[in-house]
């Protein structure tokens, strides 16, 4: 299992199709999978139902994938914070997609589909969420001005590297 976090504007959905097309495995994007699901946009669960019945979503979701078939996997940009999420983690192949929060920004400041972008402090949620992702990355990856296909052949080689590389702990 490999599993793609880091927030969003990281490029967890572009360059994890990517990377499961040159592995040859699945993708499975936990956004998408909710949405299909719930039959309405993430923008819409949050309006209606709230963020945290959006969260519950994801955890079920993301327990679900974690637990199944071999994928390329990616998490939502909230799915690391939760304790579950992160112990259901250990065992995998976690790759951080590390994104300067500015960057981040100008990636998705036009995506009227992005709720968490109406957060009153979105720099402080980035800031701790950075937290949460090194706690379970086996590997980091830096994304900021790389093409993603650049970046899905750095995940390969760090990947036949063998043990981690980053000296990021596990929680």
């Amino acid at each position: 299992m490999i599993v793609l976090v880091g927030f969003m504007g990281a490029g967890k959905t572009t360059v994890g199709s990517l990377l499961a097309a040159r592995l040859g495995l699945p993708f499975d994007d936990v956004d998408v999978i909710i949405e299909s699901r719930a039959g309405r946009s993430i923008r819409e669960i949050f309006t209606a139902d709230g963020e945290r019945a959006f969260r519950e979503l994801e955890r079920e979701v993301t327990a679900e994938l974690l637990g199944g078939r071999d994928a390329v996997v990616s998490l939502g940009g909230g799915a690391a914070e939760h304790p579950a999420t992160r112990a259901r983690l250990r065992g995998s192949q976690v790759i951080y997609l590390q994104v300067r929060y500015d960057e981040a920004i100008r990636r998705v400041s036009g995506d009227a589909a992005r709720p968490m972008l109406r957060a009153p402090d979105l720099q402080g949620i980035f800031e701790r969420r950075r937290a949460a992702y090194e706690s379970v990355a086996t590997h980091i990856i830096p994304t900021g001005g790389r093409r993603p296909e650049a970046i899905c052949q750095d995940i390969i080689e760090r990947l036949g590297e063998g043990p981690p590389v980053s000296g990021a702990g596990r929680s």
